[in-house]
Order: C-alpha cells, then sequence, then structure tokens
C-alpha cells in the first residue's frame, strides 16, 4: 500500500498538453518580436526578463501577444476589465478535454460531431471561447451581462473570422428574472439568471464552465498589492461569493439534467469545495470530479459533475491519504506575502532543533525535525489566503499521528501571528495530491 501511494503521480503545475507545460513565455522573445511588450519588460540582476505584474497594462500586452503569438488570436480588452492570463486558462480548458475523452459517461452524439460548450460570463476577454475554438475546434455559446462585456466579447470574435462561426455572443436577459434562492448555507444568490432562463429549451451541450465572482466585496477583491488583472464588480463580486454563485449553479443544473454532459465551474477556495460537493451529493448527482489548478505561486480548483449515469462504477477521488496534509490561511493582512509564511514556517520549526532548507522561488521548505523528513509549500489562492500544504519525503514512513501532530502545532503558531481575528479550523487530509 505505501508503495503505490509513493508512486502516485502528484499534481503538476500546468496541464501536460498545455502548450506553456514545456516552454513558458518567453518575455526576451516576445519583447524583440512585438515592439509594443519591450517596454514592459525589465531584466533583475540575475539577468531574467520580468514584467510588473501589478501594471494592469502589462498584463493586458502580455496577454495580447501570448494570444496572436501562440494562438494567431487577435484580441484586446478596455481598461478595467478582467485580464486572463493564458496558461492558467488552457488549464481549464485541457481538464475539460479530458474530461469529454474519458469514459467515465457515455457520448450521446457521435465522434463527428463538434463539441459545444456554454461559457458562464464569457466577459470582455472572451476568453474560453476563443482558446477553446482554436486549439480544439470547439463551439460555444459565451454569456453575459454588462453592455461592455458584451461589446468587446463581439468584437473579439468577429477580429477572428477564422473562429468567429463557431463562437455565438448571448446576453442574459437580467430584467427576466433577478433570482433570490437560499442556497442553504445561511446564504443566497441574487442576480441575474446562470444557466436557466438563459439555455433554451431545445438546447443540449457537452459542458459548461465557469470563472466564478470570487469574492462578495471589492474591498475583498483587492487585498493583493502583488497583482493586477483588473475586473468589474460584476466579473468579481456577488453576494455570497462563489459559494453563493456554485450553489446556484446546481440548484439550475438539477433542473436542467442532462441538458450539459458535464456541469463545470473554477473555485477560488479549497475550503469551499467540501460543501460544494456534498451538495451535488444531496441534488443527486452521479459523478463529482475535482481538479487542482497550479501555476507558480497561485492555485485554483475546478469541480464537475454530471447527472448521467456512468459507464463504470466510479472510485472516489476523495479517499483521504495520511502522508499529505493542508491547511488555508485566511484574511491575511497585505503587507504579507507567502515568503513572509515560509520564513515563520522555517523559525518555528528550527526553534525545535529542526534543520531547514529553504527554496525562496518555489515556495518551499524542506524540514528534518523530530525524526520527520517532509516538505512544506505554500500556495497563494486568492488575495489574503494562502494555502500551506505538508508532504512526506519520497519513501518516507512515520509513526501514525506524527505528521499531523507537528502540523497542527504549525497552523495553530501561524494562525496567530498572521489571522489573529480568524477561528482556528482543523487541519484536512488532502484528498488532491
Amino acid at each position: 500500500m505505501g508503495k503505490k501511494r509513493k508512486r502516485a503521480p502528484e499534481k503538476r503545475s500546468i496541464h501536460p498538453r498545455n502548450k506553456y507545460s514545456d516552454n513558458p513565455p518567453d518575455f526576451t522573445l516576445l519583447a524583440s518580436l512585438y515592439p509594443s511588450f519591450q517596454p514592459y519588460v525589465f531584466y533583475a540582476r540575475e539577468g531574467k526578463p520580468k514584467i510588473d505584474w501589478k501594471d494592469f497594462n502589462a498584463t493586458r500586452e502580455l496577454t495580447r501577444v501570448l494570444l496572436l503569438h501562440d494562438h494567431s488570436i487577435t484580441w484586446w480588452i478596455p481598461d478595467g476589465q478582467l485580464c486572463p492570463t493564458v496558461p492558467n486558462r488552457s488549464n481549464y480548458i485541457h481538464w475539460i478535454e479530458d474530461l469529454l475523452s474519458s469514459d467515465i459517461i457515455p457520448n450521446y452524439h457521435g465522434d463527428n460531431n463538434i463539441i459545444k460548450g456554454f461559457d458562464i460570463g464569457t466577459g470582455a476577454n472572451c476568453i474560453y471561447p476563443l482558446l477553446g475554438a482554436s486549439l480544439l475546434g470547439w463551439s460555444f455559446v459565451g454569456t453575459d451581462v454588462t453592455d461592455v462585456a458584451l461589446e468587446w466579447a463581439e468584437k473579439n470574435v468577429k477580429n477572428n473570422p477564422q473562429i468567429s462561426k463557431l463562437i455565438e455572443i448571448r446576453k442574459v436577459d437580467i430584467e427576466e428574472e433577478l433570482t433570490n434562492q437560499n442556497t442553504n448555507d445561511g446564504g443566497s444568490y441574487t442576480g441575474p439568471p446562470i444557466l436557466l432562463g438563459v439555455v433554451k429549451n431545445d438546447e443540449k451541450f457537452d459542458f459548461c464552465m465557469c470563472n466564478p465572482p470570487f469574492f462578495e466585496t471589492m474591498d475583498e477583491a483587492g487585498l493583493n498589492p502583488n497583482t493586477s488583472c483588473g475586473g468589474t464588480p460584476a466579473e468579481m463580486v456577488c453576494p455570497g461569493g462563489e459559494q453563493a454563485f456554485i450553489s446556484r449553479m446546481i440548484q439550475d443544473s438539477v433542473q436542467l439534467k442532462q441538458s450539459f454532459r458535464w456541469y463545470t465551474s473554477m473555485v477560488g477556495k479549497k475550503s469551499n469545495l467540501k460543501s460544494l460537493i456534498s451538495k451535488l451529493r444531496e441534488v443527486g448527482v452521479t459523478v463529482v470530479k475535482t481538479t487542482e489548478f497550479v501555476q507558480g505561486q497561485t492555485s485554483r480548483w475546478g469541480i464537475a459533475w454530471s447527472f448521467i449515469p456512468p459507464t463504470k462504477k466510479i472510485i472516489s477521488s476523495h479517499v483521504a491519504t495520511k502522508n499529505v496534509l493542508t491547511f488555508m490561511l485566511e484574511g491575511i493582512q497585505r503587507q504579507f506575502s507567502a515568503f513572509h509564511v515560509l520564513q515563520s514556517v522555517e523559525s518555528f520549526f528550527k526553534g525545535s532543533g529542526g534543520s531547514c532548507k529553504l527554496n525562496a522561488a518555489l515556495f518551499y521548505i524542506d524540514v528534518i525535525s523530530n525524526d520527520l523528513h517532509f516538505r512544506v509549500t505554500v500556495f497563494e489562492q486568492i488575495p489574503g489566503t494562502l494555502l500551506v500544504r505538508g508532504s512526506l519525503k519520497p519513501g518516507e514512513t512515520v509513526e501514525p499521528g506524527l505528521l499531523s501532530s507537528a502540523f497542527l502545532q504549525l497552523e495553530d503558531a501561524l494562525r496567530k501571528e498572521f489571522c489573529p481575528e480568524k477561528v482556528s479550523t482543523h487541519i484536512t487530509n488532502s484528498n488532491h495530491q
């Protein structure tokens, strides 16, 4: 059993079919080929090219040249609109590709039919339809509410005639129904229709996808001083945050059932996964799948569900393992970063006689303490929230509960230092590492 766990592959930081998996963006090359990008590139002391991620214009220009250079897509968004990162969004597309190509549930149309997707809140950037159509030849309906988003999504589609026939931009009629349904978690979603009232009666899709509003307020959305990806309140915020939004998606899916093979959404907080999975089990879905998207030091999760009977018995992907533990640090003040947390982890274990080897570039520390040899890694999720993960080194065997005990003490120390106002929560065994 131990050997099988040790051989289980770790989650990759980027999907293996992602164009940038083995060839990350070369800023020097891009600056030489695209003069408009050159002013945003500077060089660190070690000679590595960088951009200022706090500069919206720099991140927007990077997205523009990557889409043009690597995908032959002509693209632009006005100031203030949400600017996506191309490698991260490609990860989501390829995960859906994995779901569709698997034999978990049957394919209800022939192999020659075009895959049809539904992008909830496509935004002015229209990134998922553009990538899905250009990479894989999928067709899309992209929906949105605001006039600016709809106008620029249409422009981005029309400016790419090679794929424009594959993409329909659909306006959500907010006058038809403003929804306000209890999500059974003490909150409610109040806003325009998501799926019901937008999907037409005779339509069937292979999947829907969504980058939901992660936050409850714009103040919460602006906590991270290290990045600037833009974003309007309509894109970033809804009452109850992503928990309420995805819960409403689940309610809509109960009504639509097999109108979609797969319902999917991105999730910004790992702490929301457990309650969302519970809701899905309660409404009788046949399959639930999750994944982790990690790029650099930013983590997101994907959740997918279906009402179509599976073709074979599904073995739960949520069996707990004891050699990987995680906890969340939420409500961290903006002056603290993942590096500050790593320094405190190092001090904590050195203070108890342990030895530590810090890798600041990859945000992890290898620790030897009390006969334990393990790694602590810190991931940024959303502004003000960090995920701390502890994992035993390959081949390491320890007395049951030893890693958990050490990690509980670490969690308590870090919460007191960085989250003094937050109530301590229990460590959860990682189900997805």
